[in-house]
């Protein structure tokens, strides 16, 4: 692929479907900034590896996205360090799953203050910057939860609803700035997180998708690039499923 020169960021860019579209926006002389907040690096480490394999520039950050003054300061290090952001990727989330009579406020909380303020805090630090280029591309990951609900995810469904919801009116407020907004809603994907699922409930999830699989990273991947491309121009404020059918 030729070279953009872009300079993107991806949250939560370590491992799962943030891994995917850290590789797939790693084209050759571009850079690539990931963020994570793992208990260690390892992860991010053989990410930046495969970035530099494909030809692109990594730079690693550990701040967690629900911290604002963190959010704030490493945005501008890398707005110092690299003149501008071409494309934000809001992919960093978390679950805490329980039913809703039983859930904990903490549980509440910390998923809204992940999956959701931590979309607002850094879309905001990265937005000053687009406006001022006149130019820039936010994908947001939303999930078909935020759609259709689940069991047992009464935090994450909102989380990811709000982010929905955040996406359509930001789009609106930046699209006179040239800067694309959209949201990608995966549905059951193949990744670590679902990996861990008890063998019931994936057959359950698996006889409720018309296509009879479960989708791959790559595939939630290769829409976000699309999106963050200039083949997209005139796409903004849209939510995109990737769900082979469910919903």
């Amino acid at each position: 692929m030729e070279s953009t020169g872009r300079i993107s960021l991806v949250t939560g860019g370590s491992r799962g479907i943030g891994r995917a579209i850290t590789l797939k926006l790693a084209r050759p002389g571009d850079t690539v900034l990931i963020n994570h907040y793992d208990k260690d690096d390892e992860a991010a480490r053989v990410t930046a590896s495969e970035v530099e394999r494909l030809g692109a520039t990594p730079h690693v950050y550990y701040f967690s996205v629900a911290n604002a003054e963190e959010v704030d300061r490493y945005v501008e290090e890398m707005l110092e360090a690299f003149g501008r952001i071409d494309v934000l990727v809001n992919n960093a989330g978390i679950t805490m799953d329980s039913l809703f009579v039983r859930m904990k406020e903490e549980q509440w909380d910390l998923v809204l203050d992940v999956n959701l303020k931590g979309v607002f805090n850094c879309s905001k630090a990265v937005s000053r910057a687009m406006m001022k280029q006149r130019q820039g591309k936010i994908v947001n990951i939303a999930s078909v939860a935020g759609a259709m609900g689940n069991v047992g995810q009464a935090n994450y469904a909102a989380s990811k609803a709000g982010i929905m919801g955040f996406t359509k009116t930001i789009a609106k407020e930046l699209a006179g700035r040239n800067i694309n907004v959209n949201a990608v809603a995966p549905g059951f994907i193949d990744t670590e997180m679902t990996a861990n699922l008890p063998e019931k409930v994936k057959q359950a999830f698996l006889q409720s998708i018309p296509m009879g699989r479960m989708g791959a990273p790559e595939e939630v991947a290769d829409l976000v690039e699309f999106l963050c491309s200039d083949r997209s121009k005139y796409i903004t404020g849209q939510i995109i499923h990737v769900n082979g059918g469910l919903y």
